[in-house]
């Protein structure tokens, strides 16, 4: 078998067995024919699927910083990705193909600094979260509904995943929720009185009967409701409002933990309710609220 041959396999795998998207598809296509077509130039022939267990740590690196200084350089970033994917494409070569190479594991991609969180306003937020009940189309239980996830991730901080894997069970609100989150790291989530009356109308308005082990949102038709579902309406509410494209649902926490630090929290605290593992993740958000420090600065002051 040769090298392009496993690369069409490893594809088709993803594709129908993985599910993956469209746009996964290109991407890892892409990154695995380039690959190869480097490793095929490199060795002056077709490249075997054997000669695929027998590269060493030496001609990936040698590949990326091709990547690196070719005529269209790969950011640090992208670098990173494309490495990812092929670090996918040998691990199915050694999974199902039966064609290990150890080697992988003695590279190291290049060290990537992630940007800083994307908040939104305080007034954006709430302007977020009371746009839906602007929507005559809308039934009440669904803008309740959607009120209330809102409410839950600005609120409260947490992740998509984390509100729809509420149970009918969790409501009424405690004062505090357990929440498992990345990793199987469980926290304590304060519940401020505002999301609690969010879920309470939420739940008197929802048409639904549900198990106590039932997913506590629902979709329209009574299915348990989907992360696509609100990032579809967050889309819809700030194209509405004019917002930018970095409003997103997760951006809601990020301006969970943002106005926190800028209301006098601690890392510590801030860390705790986010259920980070490294107070490094944390401390990004001293950075989101030193840049709005200096632009209120710059905006002020009379030499600016």
């Amino acid at each position: 078998m040769t090298a392009r041959e496993a690369l069409a396999r490893w594809l088709d795998h993803l594709a129908n067995e993985r599910r993956a998207s469209p746009r996964t598809l290109e991407a890892y296509g892409f990154a695995g024919r380039r690959y190869i077509g480097f490793l095929e130039q490199h060795s002056g022939e077709a490249v075997s699927l054997t000669a695929l267990t027998e590269l060493t740590a030496g001609d990936v690196r040698a590949w990326l910083a091709h990547l690196r200084q070719g005529d269209r350089p790969l950011s640090p970033r992208s670098l990173s990705q494309a490495l990812s994917a092929i670090r996918g494409f040998h691990r199915f070569l050694d999974r199902r193909l039966d064609a290990p190479n150890p080697a992988l594991a003695l590279v190291r991609g290049p060290r990537v600094k992630p940007g800083a969180p994307r908040p939104v306003s305080e007034d954006q937020a709430f302007g977020m979260i009371a746009e839906p009940a602007l929507d005559p189309d809308r039934e009440a239980w669904e803008i309740a509904r959607d009120q209330a996830v809102l409410t839950l991730l600005y609120g409260c901080g947490l992740r998509i995943s984390e509100a729809l894997s509420l149970k009918r069970s969790d409501a009424p609100m405690p004062e505090s929720l357990r929440i498992t989150g990345k990793g199987g790291k469980t926290r304590l989530v304060p519940v401020l009185p505002a999301v609690r009356e969010a879920i309470d109308i939420y739940v008197a308005e929802a048409p639904f009967a549900l198990g106590p082990d039932e997913p506590l949102f629902r979709a329209k038709r009574g299915g348990a409701l989907s992360p696509r579902h609100v990032q579809a309406t967050v889309q819809l509410l700030r194209g509405r409002l004019g917002l930018p494209a970095s409003a997103t649902p997760h951006a809601l926490r990020h301006s969970f933990a943002t106005h926190l630090l800028g209301a006098g929290a601690d890392l510590r605290s801030i860390q705790e309710l986010l259920g980070h593992a490294s107070l490094s993740t944390t401390q990004r958000y001293t950075e989101v609220n030193a840049a709005a420090l200096l632009s209120a600065y710059s905006k002020a002051h009379p030499h600016a």
